[in-house]
C-alpha cells in the first residue's frame, strides 16, 4: 500500500476510550459490526493517586458502543500504545487513545482494485466508504465502512456484548 496520499482527521465527537483498560471487544458477522470499550470517565474528585481495576465483568461502567454501517473489512490487534510509532500512519499524526478518519485511504483504494475484476464492479460504490482507526492502550482497531454511530450504555463490556450478540 502507498500511504503518501493518506491524511488523518482526528474524530473528537466519539467517546474517549479509557487510557488504562478500555478492554475493547469486536463483535461481527458478515453484515454487522460493533466495537465496545470502556469510556474514560474519571470519578469526580479523583486525584490521580489511586487505580481502579476493571475487567470485562466490571459492572456499572460507561461503555461505548460503536455501530458500523455496511462494513467491508476490519482488523484488530497490534500495535499497542508503546509500538504505535511502527504503524505506517504514525508519521501522519496517528497517536494513542484517539480516533481517526483516514482521508485518501490507500486501504480503500486496495479494496477497490481487488474488486475491479468483478463483472458488476462499480468504482462509485467505493466513494461512499470511510476508513477509521481507533487506537487503544493495548491494541488498534481499523475498519472500512459506509457509516458509523456511537452511544454510551451503562454496564460491563461483557453484558453489553451479550446484548449486542442478540442483534447479529
Amino acid at each position: 500500500m502507498i500511504f503518501n496520499r493518506n491524511t488523518l482527521e482526528e474524530i473528537k465527537d466519539f467517546p474517549q476510550s479509557s487510557v488504562g483498560a478500555p478492554i475493547p471487544v469486536v463483535l461481527s458477522d458478515e453484515h454487522k459490526l460493533f466495537l465496545c470499550y470502556y469510556v474514560q470517565d474519571p470519578v469526580e474528585g479523583w486525584n490521580g493517586t489511586t487505580v481502579k481495576m476493571v475487567d470485562a465483568d466490571t459492572a456499572d461502567e460507561a461503555v461505548a458502543v460503536i455501530t458500523f454501517k455496511r462494513y467491508r473489512v476490519y482488523k484488530f490487534g497490534p500495535p499497542n500504545d508503546e509500538a504505535i510509532t511502527g504503524h505506517p500512519l504514525y508519521k501522519k499524526g496517528l497517536k494513542p487513545y484517539s480516533i481517526f478518519k483516514v482521508n485518501g485511504s490507500s486501504w480503500i483504494e486496495e479494496l477497490e482494485k481487488m474488486n475491479s475484476v468483478h463483472p458488476h464492479h462499480d468504482k462509485k460504490r467505493f466513494d461512499a466508504l470511510s476508513h477509521f482507526i481507533f487506537v487503544f492502550h493495548d491494541s488498534t482497531f481499523e475498519c472500512v465502512v459506509e457509516g458509523i454511530s456511537s452511544e454510551i450504555k451503562s454496564g460491563s463490556v461483557k453484558s453489553i456484548v451479550q446484548e449486542l450478540a442478540v442483534k447479529l
